[in-house]
């Protein structure tokens, strides 16, 4: 396989932080738990991991081609084991904060440094499509495999534990693991370094000229509002399980997997699919029936009747109907993410892939905090609603940046 060895890099890095980053769910559950954090307030667990992507990769993004796309990999991963090493010797809800804040700045090395990658390992727009999805369906095998470890360590007999801050211990070994596996891998940047701006200011410059053309303005409202929705589901799925359809802690979690194991698969279908098929007839196919799931499922959770769920078993139609919406929303954001960096020059990518994470990381962190105060004032019904009012804005915009995009690419 071409390049095989720094592909199962990119794939092994983006499925250690996929667990790390995707834990949010999980521990906003667990802090409720264990310190008596409201919800309004463990919602903020979310801004200290996207803010912090945000930040680093606004102050990065314009110089990372500098560092080196591998350099900035190992640098994340190194930092990140040895904080999941220290943490847990410190259980507590600033433990917690300070522990996705460093996650978020770590990722943000990451995931530039991988969206750029791709666009070094691959030859033509369709395979780079592919290969995005690809990878981001990893990410969701990831953060489906996060939810069962996370379970395994939490004591539902015991609200009050915190025995499953232990989990980090094992998730920096893990790290470690893909720092080695990065540092035997090789790498040619030379292309991303080519023709390069002379100075910082220079580079500062560049990225900010290509955040006001049409094309990106428009992609940036498209991420926006697609990890708006994909965040504020995610992030809330164990609460509402576990609060709205009464199941216990542990099950709650292991049941938020089918989100993930949904979206995993939507994801690795997509890149067979849109190898072959327009992806803007794919992606408004998918959010249409995205809607429709919502208004369908969430009704289905008024007739939970209060009797102990002790397994998957006996748990109500809800937790299994409504987490499939991972299924239908999965293409949007690989695809639109790989529209643009295929659209744009290889020597923009790096400034490209700091303008995705700050934006997605906006997003994640609005819906996260509107879901949250949602819950807690009007119900976790209310809440899942939400979603269906950035599901429509993203459609229209989904329109715009395919016409917008075409318009680029035909002056080109």
């Amino acid at each position: 396989m071409h390049n095989w060895r720094i592909k199962l890099s990119l794939f092994l890095n983006y499925f250690v932080f996929a667990i790390l980053l995707n834990s949010v769910g999980t521990v906003i559950l667990q802090v409720q738990n264990n310190f008596g954090v409201s919800q309004s307030n463990a919602a903020y667990l979310d801004p200290f991991k996207d803010l912090s992507i945000a930040i680093v990769s606004f102050l990065i993004s314009s110089f990372i081609a500098r560092i080196g796309y591998k350099v900035a990999m190992q640098i994340a991963l190194g930092f990140i084991s040895v904080v999941c090493i220290i943490v847990p010797t410190f259980p507590s809800f600033p433990s917690a904060l300070l522990l996705f804040a460093a996650t978020g700045s770590s990722f943000a090395l990451i995931k530039m440094s991988v969206y750029s990658t791709i666009g070094l390992v691959t030859r033509d727009e369709k395979e780079h499509i592919s290969l995005m999805n690809f990878i981001e369906s990893f990410f969701m095998v990831g953060i489906l495999t996060g939810y069962f470890i996370f379970s395994y360590f939490v004591d539902s007999k015991n609200t009050a534990s915190t025995s499953w801050f232990r989990v980090y211990y094992l998730l920096g070994g893990i790290s470690l693991l893909a720092f080695i596996l990065l540092w035997t891998a090789k790498l040619d940047e030379s292309s991303s370094k080519n023709n390069q701006p002379e100075s910082l200011v220079d580079d500062f410059k560049e990225m900010i000229r290509l955040l006001v053309t049409p094309l990106v303005l428009i992609f940036i409202c498209c991420a926006f509002f697609y990890v708006l929705i994909e965040q504020s589901i995610m992030n809330w799925l164990p609460t509402f399980n576990n609060k709205v359809l009464l199941l216990p802690a542990a099950l709650s979690i292991q049941m938020a997997s089918i989100l993930a194991g949904s979206t995993a698969l939507g994801r690795f279908l997509a890149g067979l699919i849109l190898k072959r098929l327009n992806w803007l007839a794919v992606l408004v196919s998918c959010l249409a029936i995205a809607a429709l799931l919502v208004i369908n499922a969430i009704p289905l959770a008024k007739n939970v009747d209060g009797h102990a769920v002790t397994g998957w078993g006996n748990a109500p139609l809800a937790a299994f109907i409504f987490p499939l919406i991972g299924f239908v929303i999965a293409p949007v954001y690989p695809a639109i993410n790989s529209v643009i960096l295929s659209t744009l020059p290889v020597k923009k990518h790096g400034f490209m892939s700091g303008l995705i994470i700050i934006f997605s990381a906006l997003g994640g962190t609005t819906g996260s905090i509107i879901t949250g105060n949602i819950f807690q004032h009007y119900g976790g019904q209310n809440a899942f609603y939400f979603s269906l009012i950035p599901i429509t804005i993203l459609i229209v915009a989904l329109i715009f940046f395919k016409r917008v995009q075409s318009k680029y690419k035909s002056a080109l």
